[in-house]
């Protein structure tokens, strides 16, 4: 069966699902492109809020193909050069996009895997979930972002732990970390993840695009240069039809409707 990467929509949700039976979901160059196209389209959509990210099968993703790269070995070094850039475009699309992009993680969630799920906003994963970055045990080191958003969330000494040693982490261990948001029984991450999902697609927009962009500009700004950025963000959207619209439903004990 081709690798692939399927785009289907609950409600106002976009479901993107990482399919490779052969491989255990492994990703490639053509599920990069997609996955950068699919958040274009989702991007300038209205009737989408939010995107959730899930494997087939009852796997969310194996990585790298090894057979790919065992080839790529006796090609240009370009070659994986360029590979590698249409995934960090696909992680780089995920982080500047503007909207919540939930992981649903049951299964494996290896190497470039471990790293997809990381550059999401959320992650909920089944409680037998196993997150590994496996690249030192075949002799490589990591992609994908992985050592920037371990180094952000993890001590140096547990994100030495997970790159050197190659150690596999559970869910309910990332859960107490921090880096799991929530932890279902098997089988139920992707019903979790819609229904979280479902969640911040109630809330006004603009607003959870704000926060993103705010959260991303944080990790290199100063205070003085953040507090000016939020100030900005905030006199914009409370003159957002939305800042009305949020406002005056909770004085009136409402629930609002956004645009």
């Amino acid at each position: 069966m081709p690798a692939e990467l399927k785009s289907t929509s609950q409600g106002r949700t976009m479901v993107l699902t990482i399919s490779n039976p052969d491989h255990r979901n492994a990703l490639g160059p053509e599920m990069y492109a997609a996955g950068v196209e699919a958040l274009n389209a989702a991007d300038s959509s209205p009737d989408v809020r939010s995107v959730v990210i899930t494997g087939a099968g009852g796997t969310f993703c194996a990585g790298g193909n090894l057979q790919r790269l065992l080839e790529n070995r006796g090609k240009p070094r370009e070659v994986q050069a360029q590979s590698i850039d249409g995934l960090h475009g696909w992680i780089e699309a995920i982080r500047s996009f503007p909207k919540p992009v939930i992981a649903a993680v049951e299964g494996a969630a290896a190497g470039a895997g471990f790293s997809l799920a990381l550059a999401c906003d959320f992650i909920v994963a089944a409680d037998n979930a196993l997150f590994v970055m496996a690249y030192s045990s075949v002799a490589l080191s990591p992609d994908g972002g992985g050592t920037w958003s371990l180094s952000r969330a993890l001590p140096r000494q547990l994100v030495s732990e997970l790159l050197m040693c190659g150690e596999r982490l559970g869910a309910q261990r990332l859960h107490a970390l921090g880096v799991v948001n929530q932890v279902t029984a098997p089988g139920a991450a992707l019903d979790a993840a819609l229904a979280l999902a479902e969640r911040l697609n109630e809330r006004a927009p603009n607003v959870l695009g704000s926060i993103k962009e705010l959260m991303n500009e944080a990790q290199a700004a100063t205070l003085e240069g953040q507090l000016a950025s939020e100030r900005e963000h905030f006199v914009a959207n409370l003159h957002h039809a939305n800042g009305g619209i949020g406002i005056a439903a909770f004085l009136d004990k409402q629930k609002p409707r956004y645009s």
